[in-house]
C-alpha cells in the first residue's frame, strides 16, 4: 500500500475486518467518496456511525497535501470536540486497505432536508436557534485550527430535542495557507465562497460565507441567489444577495445585518470570526 498507506495513515486497531467486528443496520447514505453506515458494535453493542472512505477516489483529493503533514479525516475528528459536533470514537484501517472513522450515530433528520422539503416551517425562536447552534459549532472548528471547507445544510443534522449537529471533515485541513492555496473547486456550489470559485487564496472565511449562506436558508427556506450546480451560483456575487428581507419582513435587524455581512463577496467584508457573528447577534430574543 505504499504511499496510500503514507496519505491516510491509521489509528486505534489496525486493519479491521468491519464486517466480521459490525453488524450492519442500515446504509444511511452515500457520498462520491465514501460510504455510512448505522452499525452495531459487537465488541460494545453500541449502536454507532460508521464512515468508509474509498482510498482509490480519495488518494487524489489527500495527494496534494503529501509532505505536509496533513491530519487524516480521523485524527481532525478526534481533535474537534463540542455537542454541536459528531464526536468521532475511532478511526484505523479496514482489512481492506480502505480508511473507516467510527463516531457516534447521530439519530434526527439532515438539515438539508427539512429545508428543501419546506414542510418544517420553523418558529422565530428556533430559527434563531438553528443559526446560533450552526455558529458555535464552526467555531468550533475554527477555534480547533481547521478549516472545514464543506458547510452547507447537508452537512448538519437536527435531532427531536432541537440540537443540531455538524458532520463530515473529509474535506477539513488545517487553517494554514499551504492547505488553501488555489486549486479545484472544493465544497457544495451553491454554497462556495467567491474565492474558491476563482480559485483564489482562501483562509476560514470561506466557511463563513458558506454559513451565510445555510443560515439564510434556515431563516427564509430560500437562497440568496439563483441556485445551480457547478458553482456558477457563486459567481453571480458580483450583485448582491436578495434582501433577506424580502423573505421575510419580520426577521430582528441585528440578524438580517450580520447574516448578510458573511455574504460579502469579498472576504474582507465578512465577520472576522464565528465568535464575531455571534457576538453580533448576542442580543437578538424571539
Amino acid at each position: 500500500m505504499g504511499i496510500l498507506s503514507g496519505l491516510f495513515g491509521g489509528g486505534g486497531p489496525k486493519q479491521v475486518d468491519l464486517w466480521k467486528r459490525f453488524e450492519r443496520l442500515r446504509e444511511s447514505n452515500s457520498g462520491t467518496m465514501s460510504a455510512f453506515y448505522k452499525v452495531r458494535d459487537r465488541q460494545d453493542g453500541a449502536v454507532r456511525g460508521l464512515k468508509v472512505i474509498d482510498r482509490k477516489k480519495a488518494a487524489p483529493i489527500e495527494g496534494r497535501y503529501r509532505g505536509l503533514g496533513k491530519p487524516t479525516e480521523g485524527e481532525i475528528g478526534k481533535r474537534i470536540t463540542s455537542p454541536n459536533i459528531a464526536r468521532t470514537v475511532e478511526w484505523g484501517e479496514a482489512t481492506t486497505g480502505d480508511p473507516y472513522v467510527l463516531q457516534e450515530f447521530i439519530e434526527g433528520t439532515l438539515l438539508h432536508m427539512l429545508l428543501t422539503t419546506k414542510k418544517t416551517v420553523f418558529s422565530l425562536a428556533q430559527k434563531i436557534d438553528r443559526v446560533r447552534q450552526a455558529a458555535a459549532a464552526i467555531a468550533v472548528v475554527h477555534a480547533a485550527g481547521f478549516v472545514h471547507r464543506d458547510i452547507c445544510p447537508r452537512n448538519f443534522i437536527l435531532q427531536s430535542d432541537g440540537r443540531l449537529v455538524l458532520f463530515d471533515f473529509g474535506l477539513t485541513v488545517p487553517d494554514k495557507p499551504v492547505f488553501l492555496q488555489p486549486g479545484n473547486r472544493i465544497g457544495t456550489p451553491n454554497y462556495m465562497a467567491p474565492e474558491v470559485v476563482r480559485r483564489k487564496q482562501a483562509d476560514k472565511r470561506i466557511d463563513i460565507f458558506s454559513f451565510g449562506v445555510t443560515a439564510y436558508e434556515i431563516c427564509t427556506l430560500a437562497s440568496p441567489w439563483p441556485r445551480g450546480t457547478t458553482g456558477s451560483a457563486a459567481l453571480a456575487h458580483d450583485k448582491p444577495p436578495e434582501p433577506i428581507e424580502t423573505h421575510w419582513p419580520e426577521i430582528p435587524r441585528q440578524l438580517a445585518a450580520a447574516i448578510t455581512a458573511c455574504l460579502a463577496a469579498e472576504p474582507a467584508g465578512r465577520p472576522e470570526s464565528m465568535d464575531c457573528f455571534l457576538g453580533s447577534i448576542l442580543k437578538v430574543k424571539a
